[in-house]
């Protein structure tokens, strides 16, 4: 599956420069059936699936493709199809793998929900199979997770991987303000100008940053562009609390919905999700939508795949990931606004849609990403300070 090209008037504003490093290419999936390992693959049990650390482990790709088609089932979560291209994701799958269902639950949900849901379900055949966590939650919760690494590993920068495959990086966007250019009319050129009078009761942030990482993010941006540190977020918390005591803060949760009906008119959230909310999202996206990355700092961070230790469909859930990081879908990561993991893999080898890149933009070579030990820091500085800076 090809991705759709999106508008070429989408770019982002931010002058930046792609900082591209050659990493060896390994081979992309097949979807063939019919060897004699498949046999082998069919007679694993549960737990052996569960285990399995490769498609080397099923007997090859050809084997892994007949044991998931053999589950004929998928559990994926918190997965809008609006965020970062999922909708086209879920669906190449489909169409790729048509022998297996995708039930997606709970789109609009966190990463505290991904994991509530996977001890909550344990044991059962409604349980997530595969994860698509924020740093925080995930590193709160690794003993949830089960080693694999996918069929192009090499393909993913040594520092954006566990070493044993219990986690790894997927794609990341930008920290952004989303905002409809038929209510402000004249667009912030700073964090600060989001306190001023015209933004009375308008600018919203996706959830409780306690629980989500997008919506902790936009305080650590807010820490950033403040003058703090990855170190120290309170500033960003600071923000925040100056924020809703001018009465500028508002307390809904912002969806395509809201923002197409202007309820919402001013997210601060990733850049892909800003961009697909706006005239990319065509009949129900918002046409004065637009999409601003300020001056200064940014903060990118980098979603991880995992797949659950006690996967109902772990075949299925390999599946999935081996799909996820081939060249076909890392692109259509990109067409959305968000940058793969294994984009500079795509450059060097020249595998990446160049259309494409050049529609979105190169992404910064000097993005600020929190490390796991900052953004566990700094979830418990939320968790501390969050509750009565907003109260």
């Amino acid at each position: 599956m090809r991705s759709t090209h999106r508008s070429r008037s989408r770019r982002i504003v931010r002058v930046t420069a792609l900082a591209a490093i050659a990493v060896a290419f390994a081979g992309s999936l097949t979807a063939c059936a019919g060897t004699s390992s498949d046999a082998a693959a069919s007679s694993m049990t549960l737990e052996q699936k569960q285990k399995a650390t490769s498609a080397a482990d099923f007997g090859g790709m050809d084997a892994l493709v007949a044991a998931a088609n053999a589950e004929g089932k998928l559990n994926v979560i918190t997965l809008p199809p609006s965020w970062a291209n999922y909708g086209k994701i879920i669906a190449g799958f489909q169409k790729k793998y048509p022998g297996i269902t995708i039930d997606s639950q709970n789109p609009n949900g966190s990463s505290a929900d991904e994991v509530a849901a996977a001890k909550a379900q344990k044991g059962q055949d409604t349980a997530p199979d595969v994860f698509d966590l924020g740093t925080a939650v995930l590193r709160q919760n690794l003993d949830l997770l089960a080693p694999y690494k996918v069929s192009n590993w090499a393909d993913i920068p040594d520092d954006f991987k566990d070493p044993n495959g219990t986690w790894f990086y997927d794609y990341t966007g930008l920290m952004s303000i989303g905002y409809d250019s038929s209510v402000i009319t004249t667009p912030p050129t700073s964090i600060n100008d989001l306190l001023g009078s015209q933004y009375q009761g308008k600018v919203a942030i996706k959830g409780d940053p306690t629980q989500a990482n997008e919506a902790a993010s936009a305080v650590y941006w807010a820490t950033l562009q403040s003058g703090g540190t990855a170190d120290d977020i309170t500033p960003g918390v600071q923000f925040f609390s100056r924020l809703k005591q001018a009465g500028n803060f508002l307390s809904v949760l912002p969806t395509q919905a809201t923002v197409s009906s202007g309820e919402t008119p001013v997210v601060i959230q990733w850049s892909y999700n800003n961009l697909a909310w706006g005239p990319d999202g065509g009949s129900t996206g918002n046409p004065n939508w637009k999409t601003l990355v300020l001056p200064g700092v940014a903060l990118g961070s980098y979603y991880n795949q995992a797949i659950n230790v006690d996967a109902p469909h772990p075949a299925a859930a390999r599946l999935w990931e081996e799909y996820l990081y081939s060249p076909e879908v890392q692109n259509l990561f990109l067409a959305s606004g968000a940058y793969p993991s294994t984009l500079q893999a795509m450059v060097a080898n020249n595998t990446v849609d160049q259309s494409v890149l050049q529609s979105v933009g190169e992404p910064p070579k000097n993005f600020v990403q929190f490390t796991s030990d900052q953004a566990a820091a700094a979830a418990k500085v939320l968790a501390a300070s969050w509750s009565s800076a907003i109260g």
